[in-house]
């Protein structure tokens, strides 16, 4: 029998994309065939605070061992196969925690990172790349800082994991958002409507800003800036009168803000890293849009199509972007194993995949330029100096 040069835990965390069962495929193919087993540690870091120690236990639903056959079958398909949740190890609920721990820890949140880093032993684990956005990764940094040979992969749709200018899920979410609001333009222009589109980006606007600067709205309101509504109104009247066919599409990110308000939050409960759901903003500008038309529209006001893309633009099979680059960030992050390196994040960087320090991840933040790439006063993209930017053009980092 071949004897095994190590063992590598994945895990995938936070919200699901295309990409993701493709980057498992990527890590788990190449390392077989290095000699290493690869487990595959289920609904992220849920699947490791719940480990049970015994190695008669069923730990079925916490972790299972990967192969070919399994990462192949899955490898084409969108989501994850592994599973995820928004599980922050290091802020547990008392009511979230396994029975075995209930007696141990008793405060409302708890901080179990020292039953992860057992449960990681246990398991044999010997590198740990996790796939996530700044959340899942903000506790590998965690990880890494604990001892933990660690190499983190970016995942996001709303791309702001600071440091790389590619997360996977990024490019299937703006091709499934131009698809849609091209789709929806047939009711908007039946009806002579204005279009409201609400999208993901709590903190970011890129969802917004790539499919607005690729043509399919006339206007985005995002996280980074806080919009005048009657501006908004004014250009949108503008963009439907100067329409042969009397519509105008506009894209709002849900972390969007009136000037002089707040964010839009569905309830007040948060998740594991503190996060209210967002949600209603769409709502709240498609209403005020109505009221102030008739201003542009000879006292008649003109009515909104209003429409939250939500879950549609991350569903589904992954785009070519979403299979070639979680395949690379795969391999980057396997070579960096075989090297013996770790404490990294891999990267695309001006078009070139590479690797840094992963304490970036938690150093910084990645948000729309909005002097550089936002027209303030036209509440869309600047259109201008392209020349040398990456392929999705905006990063938060000087070029």
């Amino acid at each position: 029998m071949t004897e095994v040069k190590g063992v590598i835990g994945i895990l995938t965390g936070g919200g699901d994309v295309p990409g993701l069962n493709p980057a498992i495929r990527a890590v788990t193919i190449r390392a077989l065939r290095e000699g290493y087993q690869v487990i595959g540690i289920r609904r992220g870091w849920a699947g490791l605070v719940d480990v049970v120690r015994d190695k008669k236990a069923d730990n079925s639903n916490n972790f299972q061992v990967l192969t070919e056959e399994i990462v192949n079958r899955a490898g084409r398909t969108g989501g994850t196969f592994l599973h995820t949740s928004r599980t922050n190890p290091a802020k547990i609920r008392r009511d979230r925690l396994p029975p075995a721990l209930m007696d141990k820890y008793n405060k409302d949140s708890n901080d179990v990172t020292e039953e992860v880093l057992q449960n990681l032993a246990f398991m044999g684990i010997d590198y740990l790349i996790p796939i996530g956005g700044d959340d899942t990764l903000s506790y590998a940094v965690r990880m890494s800082q604990e001892g933990v040979k660690t190499v983190a992969i970016p995942k996001t749709m709303d791309n702001d994991v600071p440091g790389t200018d590619y997360c996977i899920g990024f490019s299937t979410c703006v091709t499934r958002t131009i698809e849609l609001a091209n789709s929806l333009r047939t009711v908007a222009g039946s009806h002579e409507r204005l279009m409201v589109l609400e999208v993901f980006g709590r903190y970011a606007g890129f969802t917004s800003m790539l499919p607005t600067m690729a043509g399919a709205a006339h206007r985005c309101v995002i996280p980074e800036y806080k919009f005048d509504i009657e501006r908004l109104v004014e250009l949108l009247m503008n963009d439907r009168n100067n329409n042969p066919s009397r519509y105008a599409v506009v894209l709002v990110s849900e972390g969007a803000m009136f000037k002089g308000g707040e964010m839009v939050f569905e309830n007040q409960a948060t998740d594991a890293f503190g996060h209210a759901k967002l949600g209603g903003i769409g709502d709240l500008v498609s209403a005020r849009l109505k009221e102030l038309t008739a201003k542009y529209n000879n006292g008649r006001m003109v009515d909104v199509v209003n429409q939250k893309l939500g879950y549609m633009v991350r569903c589904g099979d992954p785009d070519a972007i979403d299979s070639i680059a979680p395949m690379a960030y795969g391999n980057l992050a396997l070579d960096l194993v075989l090297k013996k390196v770790h404490g990294r994040l891999v990267v695309l960087k001006n078009g070139r995949y590479d690797n840094i320090p992963i304490d970036i991840i938690t150093s910084s933040k990645k948000t729309v330029n909005v002097d550089r790439f936002y027209n303030t006063d036209r509440l869309r993209p600047k259109f201008e100096s392209f020349e040398m930017t990456p392929l999705f053009i905006m990063t938060s980092e000087a070029i």
